[in-house]
């Protein structure tokens, strides 16, 4: 139970059926397909939609989605819809024009948009709506425009991509600069594209003009791109990994998402009685740092598309590797830090959802960087991701650049279930964060008992390229401390990440769900 002597908020609570996103046009969006009648997955693909509307320097229909979906509360389906490299993307290419890296801000960081092939993939296989019904709130929305929220005009005010592309910057600057708190951004490109979807299907997006319109933008700015490998795309199930914790299991989805590096974390978290008062404050976060740096080792070294590269799944969620970790912590000194030789990503949409039967849905959608990589196809409006950043251009590498090959991805969903049932669909945005985050949740819940909502409000903190960022909210005494153990400390300028969570009390019937105050949205349940 929270504190009611300090400002936050409460946790939702409902019987029937709950939603938590980040903004509140797409909880609400949510709430009424499922009062409705909709499902779980209806109500998630039409808040994701509204998202790309409302948040759409974070998400679009020109990015990535990744789903584990519990039917009925079983265990989890995984769905991976990230999109693949153009089949002319071969290493080589890049190495012999002096390619260090793949840069953000260019054709070669669009992977073929996963997400709208996602939408459909998951909707025609477990939800119960059409998607011309489910389009039409983000279609409104993008027509009759949207006002900005404090939290997305924050965002604005940071970025600088969409002043850089001629067709970026005229429909995101309408009047020479980027809206502001309260002001109403329109997209009525976006709102015919999406018409266009809901009348032709998959076909609307990945055939046609639309899909004309972004190849003939990628090949004149040098992008490889054919018509072909838009055609190409296809979301895939997939086998969801998972380990256990606290007489619990956390499901995610296996690369080449970064959910192994969570459960990694979990794993070495374990090693410890954290739910014991024998811990400070500082002891918490010094051991959350030591066991993020080195499944973050692990991440950078050899996760990668599955489909062309191994990646020792089974090895690093052994016991014996989680062993070898806890034997190199030493309580009182920092480790090595570990040094990140890419560009930094924190800009995602996540959204959970539970409905009356018990379905549930933790679904994750991105355009990676803010505005993505800030590039716009003039006549769809679709604005695109900058997932193909995260390749490398050294040959051999398990994340190499190569034909039809996904990249390494950030973006991450999870559940959280015990005894064969879901308890608790649950995500966190923020880019390389939300490993670190998935597992600052879980033992929040399960060694701290804060529920989603106090979890949500929780200070922060994340060892990540050589710094120990601390949110404002961690105290001056705390970060000493941590800085004579070793540690390099940073308060960083933006908040650490954003949460959502619904956790399913099977016993008692009732929802329980929390929303990221760092954000602009609410849970709500009914």
């Amino acid at each position: 139970m929270r504190d009611f002597h300090r400002p936050g908020r409460s946790a939702a609570v409902a019987a029937e059926a709950m939603a938590a996103t980040s903004h509140p046009l797409a909880t609400l969006t949510a709430l009424d397909v499922l009062r409705s009648g909709g499902n779980a997955v209806d109500a998630a693909v039409a808040a994701a939609a509204v998202l790309c509307v409302a948040e759409p320097h974070m998400t679009g229909v020109g990015g990535d989605c990744f789903v584990l979906y519990s039917p009925k509360g079983g265990k989890p389906i995984a769905l991976n819809g990230s999109g693949r490299a153009p089949m002319k993307a071969e290493v080589g290419w890049y190495v012999e024009r002096g390619f260090q890296a793949i840069p953000i801000e260019s054709p070669h960081a669009v992977t073929v948009p996963g997400a709208v092939d996602a939408w459909f993939t998951l909707l025609e296989d477990h939800g119960t709506r059409d998607m011309a019904e489910l389009l039409k709130p983000a279609i409104r929305a993008a027509e009759e425009g949207v006002f900005i929220t404090p939290r997305v005009a924050f965002d604005f005010g940071l970025a600088t991509r969409p002043t850089k592309d001629p067709h970026t910057a005229r429909i995101y600057l309408p009047s020479g600069r980027l809206p502001g708190f309260g002001d109403r951004l329109r997209l009525p490109a976006l709102a015919e594209t999406l018409r266009r979807i809901a009348r032709e299907g998959r076909r609307g997006f990945y055939e046609g003009p639309v899909a004309a319109d972004i190849v003939r933008r990628l090949n004149e700015l040098g992008g490889l791109h054919t018509l072909e490998d838009f055609a190409a795309q296809r979301s895939e199930y997939v086998e969801p990994i998972s380990a256990r914790y606290r007489e619990h299991e956390i499901f995610e989805c296996p690369p080449n998402g970064q959910g192994l590096a969570a459960l990694m974390i979990l794993r070495t978290l374990e090693g410890y009685e954290l739910g014991r008062h024998r811990y400070s404050e500082a002891d918490r976060i010094h051991i959350l740092a030591e066991a993020t740096k080195a499944a973050y080792r692990a991440r950078d070294a050899f996760f990668g598309d599955p489909r062309q590269i191994r990646v020792p799944v089974e090895k690093f969620l052994s016991d014996a590797y989680t062993q070898s970790v806890l034997r190199r912590i030493d309580l009182a000194k920092a480790s090595e830090p570990v040094l990140w030789d890419e560009p930094e990503h924190k800009d995602t949409i996540y959204l959970t959802i539970v409905d009356r039967d018990r379905n549930a849905v933790s679904f994750i959608n991105s355009l990676f960087h803010d505005f993505g990589c800030g590039i716009t196809a003039p006549e769809s409006g679709v604005l695109l991701h900058s997932r193909g950043s995260m390749f490398r251009t050294i040959p051999g590498h398990p994340n190499a650049i190569a034909p039809g090959k996904r990249p390494l991805h950030t973006i991450i969903p999870a559940m959280l279930a015990k005894d064969g049932r879901a308890v608790m669909p649950f995500g966190v945005m923020g880019g390389n964060y939300q490993a670190c985050g998935h597992a600052t949740v879980i033992s929040r819940l399960l060694d701290e008992g804060l529920d989603p909502q106090e979890i949500a409000e929780a200070p922060r903190s994340f060892a990540f390229d050589g710094l120990l960022q601390l949110e404002a909210t961690i105290s001056e005494e705390v970060a000493a401390d941590l800085a004579r153990r070793g540690h390099k400390i940073d308060r960083p300028a933006k908040p650490l990440g954003g949460c959502q969570a619904i956790y399913i009390d099977h016993r008692r019937g009732v929802l329980i769900g929390g929303s990221e105050p760092r954000k602009d949205g609410l849970a709500l349940g009914y």
